[in-house]
């Protein structure tokens, strides 16, 4: 099991560990309620290091990514971030990632942990191009500072006005004493805050700085609990529940990352034009519960006759709607129905539920 270069860090905060994606990670330190709401609220800081980091470079670079990836590269300049997957050339998605403009000829591609074997292999094998390709996973650590107030406190360890970086932008600069690190204004919580990229031997140095600049503000560790609920409070999607090999980008409403520019031919283009024009058979939505229970992955979804129209994908207890809530792949002939009246099987028992549109808050 690979260990990020916190493990030691996590283990002193009592932190409870656990096997996700081949890491040993922190589930939760504090409870995952707890550690939600203080994101919400004020501020937390993550450990992510088991994301992996890959460099994509040379006067090829854009050849290969504009045709690798769904969104559209050619529209990033230096500083900028994109939201991408890689499409799996039968309709579903190999992964999605963070794709960063570093400079011309240079990008950083940010994928999932529990993928990064696999998304390399993908990227290899689709570089006819002859892209620069590295594989720097192993190097980089990854902290999110997250919350209303983590702007606050990193301000409080770097000269570069934190202020001045848009959402989807980032900078390289000098941050508590490491000469230069990437601070990036993104996240998977939907509180605000940013993401920091850092060699491994800087990570403590770091990551000591950050909680003693964050005690005024009642900054504590977080783990990967509350980063599940909090990233489903804002109905983002998570790769091997809501979105995978087996379901297309359109089907998951991620038709604004998929562009289909005459300049731009990528991997399952003209099938998933073809699903955007003619339609899906299911889609991705997301719903609240009106019964008390929680909704979990792979519960079916009804309509109010009981008659089986989905399955759910993600689910859990909002911590700030104090309701079940949760996304799932429903059939198109109902949603053509306008319902939104439906239920979620929990136990033997369907349970009420109504179809919203998300964030949920």
């Amino acid at each position: 099991m690979k260990k990020t270069a916190l493990n030691s860090v996590h283990n002193s905060l009592g932190a409870k560990m656990i096997e996700f994606s081949g890491f040993q990670m922190p589930i939760e330190f504090s409870g995952i309620t707890n550690e939600h709401l203080a994101v919400r609220n004020s501020v937390g800081v993550f450990d992510v290091s088991h994301m992996g980091e890959f460099w994509v470079k040379g006067p090829k670079a854009l050849d290969f990514l504009q045709k690798i990836s769904s969104n559209d590269v050619s529209v990033l300049t230096p500083g900028k971030v994109q939201y991408s997957c890689f499409p799996n050339g039968q309709g579903g998605i190999v992964d999605d990632f963070l794709l960063y403009r570093y400079e011309d000829e240079k990008y950083l591609l940010v994928v999932n942990a529990a993928n990064i074997e696999k998304d390399w292999n993908w990227c290899i094998k689709n570089n006819s191009e002859g892209a620069i390709l590295e594989n720097a996973s192993d190097k980089i650590s990854l902290l999110a500072i997250q919350g209303p107030k983590a702007m606050e406190v990193l301000q409080k360890l770097t000269s570069t006005d934190l202020s001045k970086i848009p959402y989807y932008n980032f900078v390289t600069a000098p941050f508590a004493g490491v000469k230069e690190i990437i601070i990036s204004n993104t996240g998977y919580t939907g509180a605000g805050g940013f993401e920091l990229y850092i060699y491994n031997n800087d990570a403590v140095t770091v990551w000591n700085a950050i909680m003693e600049a964050g005690k005024d503000f009642g900054i504590i560790p977080i783990g990967l609990g509350a980063r599940d609920t909090l990233r489903l409070e804002m109905g983002f999607c998570l790769y091997g529940n809501d979105i995978d090999d087996t379901t297309s980008p359109i089907e998951a409403g991620l038709g604004w990352i998929t562009k289909f520019t005459d300049y731009k031919n990528f991997i399952d283009k003209q099938l998933l034009l073809k699903q955007k024009t003619e339609g899906v058979s299911r889609r991705l939505k997301g719903f609240v519960l009106e019964d008390r229970g929680i909704p979990r992955h792979n519960y079916e979804i009804t309509d109010r006759e009981g008659n089986i129209i989905g399955i759910v994908t993600s689910g859990t207890m909002s911590p700030i709607l104090k309701q079940g809530i949760g996304m799932g792949y429903i059939n198109s002939d109902f949603l053509t129905k306008k319902d939104d009246k439906i239920a979620v099987r929990v136990r033997n028992k369907d349970l009420k539920a109504i179809i919203t549109k998300t964030p949920f808050i």
